[in-house]
């Protein structure tokens, strides 16, 4: 008997901030994220991208990605992915792209991945605020003397 649907495993969800596509197809990430950090809040990301690995599973399915605020209940940021595994043996790497997203407030804030509304991973991300450094003011020279 074939199995017609089968939910797959996610192995893994990256915060990166960039990914690239070699000649060969596979992918480059870039600047994997520990947390986002920011000189002042709030502050409006223009791109965040997340990169999903998705296998052992059959059928069609709906990844979500979602960013929720620190109160645990808002979401500030969602995006759903169409994907297809034909055979418990083949894989599917996503990557989403979440754009305009403000963060109001330093904090830890959550990652969550799902599919087909069933929740596979929920992660922190910590938003911190470092404001730049301040630079030292110059000393004046003193003024030219003046002889005569």
């Amino acid at each position: 008997m074939n199995p017609t649907r089968i939910l797959p495993d996610l192995q893994c969800s990256l915060p990166v901030q960039d990914i690239r596509q070699e000649v060969n197809g596979n992918l480059i990430l870039i600047g994997v994220l520990n947390g986002i950090v920011v000189p002042q809040l709030p502050i409006t990301l223009a791109r965040l991208l997340f990169f999903s690995r998705w296998t052992a599973g059959v059928g069609r399915f709906k990844e979500t990605t979602r960013i929720v605020a620190p109160d645990q209940v808002t979401t500030i940021a969602k995006l759903d992915a169409n994907f297809e595994l034909p055979d418990v043996t083949a894989h599917a790497m996503n990557v989403t792209a979440l754009g305009n997203i403000t963060f109001n407030a330093a904090g830890v804030y959550f990652v969550e991945v799902l599919v087909d509304d069933v929740m596979k991973i929920r992660y922190p991300m910590h938003v911190v605020v470092v404001p730049p450094p301040q630079t030292p003011p110059q000393k004046q020279p003193p003024p030219p003397s003046t002889t005569s």
